[in-house]
């Protein structure tokens, strides 16, 4: 079993806006990858994006300048 680590995780409302987090970061080498929700977590679509909680500052900017709706912003042990 893997040690848990702090990370960021950001929930969407759809499966298509959790997709275009993917695809955004991948096309801008931005860290991360898809899971499924955390169960300390309830979100609409069940897939959620986790990165190193250092990457919340580019990845907020990112969302925000690529217009990508989020749900909700996590800092959890993953």
């Amino acid at each position: 079993m893997r040690e848990k680590t702090m990370k960021l995780v950001i929930t969407f409302h759809t499966t298509t806006e959790a997709m275009a987090m993917e695809r955004l970061c991948q096309e801008t080498g931005t860290p991360g990858r898809l899971i499924p929700v955390p169960r300390e977590i309830s979100a609409g679509c069940g897939m959620a994006w986790c990165v190193p909680v250092e990457q919340r500052p580019a990845l907020e900017k990112l969302a925000a300048e690529h217009t990508v709706c989020t749900d909700g912003w996590y800092e959890l042990l993953v």
